[in-house]
């Protein structure tokens, strides 16, 4: 049974390779996906235009609290339409794992899109930004500490690399943080701690699941809670402008839905500690959105920093890393010993 496991994922995922690409090592290990990349670096575009939209929205007079119980539930809601009209197969799910779906919901995607919006609605957007990207850091912790894998040197330096890039990109040797409001630091710290936890909680859910069948679960439970924790549908009873509700629709569409299913996708190829690092993109993009269209200028070290990011992201694909443990080659071979019984 085993040849034949390993003859079925070798069609679907392609031949085995060591981490340099040459030659058959374990009988389980296999090439990593270079569109899993892809996947993430799309979804950075989307959020860095995102968090902008959402900054123009706070200043504007909507709360956090509104945009978020918006954004999760018009993304849900969008979602589940889809899904119905074209793979109603993905929303089935077996009742034992319904707790899992909620916990995943309002623990991971619940916080994240609060913390992060609160964040920004206390502080400014590059530290709001710095902070959430800790969360690289904080899952390659968790991988070595609590998960007891071993991570190699490469993908190591890429984290250490991409943080300290994200620190300069974002300009925040120019930001006096001890003097900013204490509750958008501790708000930024949530939203790395919370962001982590989605993705590596995410990532097991898709060793069961397919990645939409995951995004929807947990979209659905966190805009269930948004509407049970302040008053549901508040947004109703509030007057919007057109150009804040193209804005409410980018957030919780180009925002939400599409860039967090492309980063599940992500992780389901490349796993979280890959797909976070990538996701560091995001500052490059939104340094580059500003300097483009609003005329801002870019520091010397900012630069630096963008170098450093995709310095960083260039030396994770360099090294043809295989790794048999992402949740769609997990999900391949359970799916393959089912048909053989």
């Amino acid at each position: 049974m085993g040849v034949v496991l390993q003859e079925a994922l070798s069609r679907k995922f392609g031949p085995n390779r060591n981490a340099h690409g040459a030659g058959m090592t374990t009988p389980s290990s296999t090439v990593i996906p270079r569109r899993g990349y892809l996947y993430v670096t799309v979804a950075a575009v989307l959020w860095a235009v995102s968090g902008s939209s959402a900054k123009f929205l706070f200043n504007s007079g909507i709360t956090a609290f509104e945009l978020v119980q918006m954004r999760l539930l018009f993304a849900a809601g969008v979602l589940f339409l889809w899904l119905v009209w074209r793979k109603p197969a993905l929303l089935r799910i077996r009742a034992g794992d319904i707790a899992y779906f909620m916990v995943l919901g309002i623990v991971g995607m619940a916080m994240v899109q609060f913390t992060y919006l609160y964040t920004i609605s206390k502080i400014k957007v590059a530290a709001a930004i710095l902070l959430e990207y800790l969360a690289p850091a904080f899952i390659a912790l968790y991988a070595v500490v609590f998960a007891r894998e071993k991570l190699t040197r490469t993908t190591l330096l890429a984290v250490f690399g991409a943080t300290a890039g994200c620190y300069l990109v974002v300009g925040a040797y120019n930001l006096d943080l001890l003097s900013l409001n204490k509750a958008g630091i501790i708000s930024g710290l949530l939203s790395a701690v919370s962001y982590a936890w989605y993705a590596v909680h995410g990532e097991r859910g898709m060793r069961r699941y397919p990645p939409w069948t995951v995004h929807f679960y947990s979209l659905l439970f966190a805009a269930l809670f948004w509407n049970i924790v302040i008053p549901p549908l508040q947004f109703i009873h509030q007057s919007y402008s057109p150009v804040e509700w193209v804005l409410i629709g980018y957030i919780a569409i180009l925002g939400t839905l599409i860039p967090f299913g492309l980063y599940l996708e992500s992780i389901n190829l490349i796993r979280s500690t890959r797909a976070s690092i990538t996701a560091t993109l995001e500052p490059i993009i939104a340094g580059l959105i500003a300097y483009l269209f609003l005329g801002e200028t870019l520091e010397f070290l900012q630069l630096l920093g963008g170098i450093l990011v995709i310095a960083s992201l260039v030396l994770l694909q360099l090294q043809r890393e295989s790794d048999e443990k992402t949740p769609a080659r997990i999900r391949a071979a359970r799916q393959i010993i089912s048909d053989l019984k």
